[in-house]
């Protein structure tokens, strides 16, 4: 299948405490770092309050990088599901804000995302930056950790999306 010209991704790594971001831009099959960052929320905040700078501060990313697809993490709640909870609810926040904006949404596992970037599935935060860092032709990896992960979920999007975004 050929690839798909000219499109703009984001990339999301979802938490309540951190969410990353990352904007990547795909010519053929080429890939370029446009922006990354993380919003990010305070404990001393009601839940209602942080579930609102999510969704607010990740509609400013969409209307300003203007991307037509979305690659976003998927919830492993492993032994802690309070947290998973939370996650769960602030990655609907920046569902919400995306899908208000039109964009074509792609979720992945931890593991396809590491898979996509790093080649294996079990790899650590570390190999993952250091993959970003070499597939964006970036100058260091992307800090936080969080925005790497974000940054790798919009490259997953490119090997694992629909081709039609």
């Amino acid at each position: 299948m050929p690839y798909v010209e000219n499109r703009t991704i984001l990339g999301i790594d979802p938490g309540l405490a951190n969410t990353g971001w990352g904007v990547i831009r795909q010519r053929g099959p080429r890939l370029s770092c446009v922006a990354y960052g993380c919003i990010s929320t305070s404990a001393d905040m009601d839940l209602p309050s942080r579930l609102l700078k999510l969704h607010d501060q990740m509609e400013l990313v969409v209307k300003r990088f203007e991307p037509t697809c979305l690659g976003i993490e998927t919830i492993w709640f492993g032994a802690n599901v309070t947290a998973g909870i939370l996650t769960s609810q602030a990655r609907g926040a920046v569902l919400v804000a995306c899908a208000s904006q039109g964009l074509s949404i792609g979720e992945f596992t931890p593991k396809q995302i590491k898979l996509a970037v790093v080649g294996e599935g079990n790899s650590d935060k570390t190999q993952v930056q250091y993959m970003v860092k070499q597939l964006l032709s970036l100058d260091d990896p992307p800090h936080p950790d969080h925005a790497a992960d974000a940054l790798a979920a919009a490259i997953c999007y490119v090997t694992h999306g629909p081709r039609t975004a």
